[in-house]
């Protein structure tokens, strides 16, 4: 649906600023609503496209769905978007898919059982050495000048699964962020043997009263620990 839509003419504005939506994300979600409701009826809902409800918190398991991550690239055509959607039982991801048509790729992950993309097993890459890191970023701030800038989706999900794949080293985001953008991802990267964390190390739990967590950190196992050193210094001091 939002692939057909693609490069076309629909609704488009901002929710706040620097915050865009599109008519595709809002049918996209309605879509994946009725879906994927109808598969598991117990299960509660949070999206960033749907009005949150309190009831889900109530609810072992619960859908967390991005219908567009990356709505700006949607919108002025580029392919780095994609639908994100992740099952949660009890805290914990356990089930994720991000299809990213435009970009010919579709990435699942359930717990215990790896990751793929386009069916084939994916696995984290084996750096140890921080400097050198590869990080998919516009451009590097000069606190970062010893990593190095690879291709960046606008999509944080794609960038996640860049790290399962092996063709990053590291995502990091010093921002207060939603479940819905990471939950399916961080699932994948996870799997595919990479180290997940918020922004100061510690685990990430997912259908939480307010649904945000302080930073993600996805990195290479091999060099987590050294990311969070690099970072605790601006992460501590941008929360207070």
């Amino acid at each position: 649906m939002a692939f057909a839509r693609w490069h076309t003419d629909f609704a488009r504005w901002e929710k706040s600023p620097g915050s865009p939506v599109c008519q595709v994300d809002l049918d996209v979600d309605r879509f994946l609503h009725a879906r994927l409701s109808a598969l598991l009826p117990d299960a509660g809902w949070l999206s960033e496209e749907t009005a949150d409800h309190p009831d889900r918190l109530a609810c072992g398991r619960v859908w967390v769905v991005d219908p567009i991550d990356g709505t700006r690239d949607y919108i002025r055509g580029r392919a780095g978007w994609c639908i994100s959607v992740a099952l949660i039982d009890h805290g914990h991801p356990v089930i994720a898919v991000l299809d990213a048509p435009a970009r010919g790729e579709v990435w699942r992950a359930a717990a215990g059982r790896g990751a793929t993309l386009a069916g084939a097993a994916v696995h984290a890459g084996t750096r140890a050495v921080f400097p050198g890191s590869r990080v998919p970023v516009d451009a590097l701030p000069k606190a970062d000048r010893e990593l190095v800038a690879v291709e960046k989706p606008n999509s944080i999900a794609l960038r996640i699964a860049m790290v399962a794949a092996d063709r990053a080293d590291l995502v990091a985001t010093l921002r207060w962020g939603n479940e819905w953008d990471i939950a399916a991802a961080v699932l994948i990267a996870s799997e595919a043997g990479a180290r997940v964390s918020d922004a100061l190390g510690a685990p990430l739990m997912f259908n939480k009263a307010d649904p945000r967590a302080y930073g993600v950190l996805v990195s290479a196992p091999g060099i987590h620990d050294a990311a969070v050193h690099h970072l605790a210094a601006r992460a501590r001091a941008a929360i207070g």
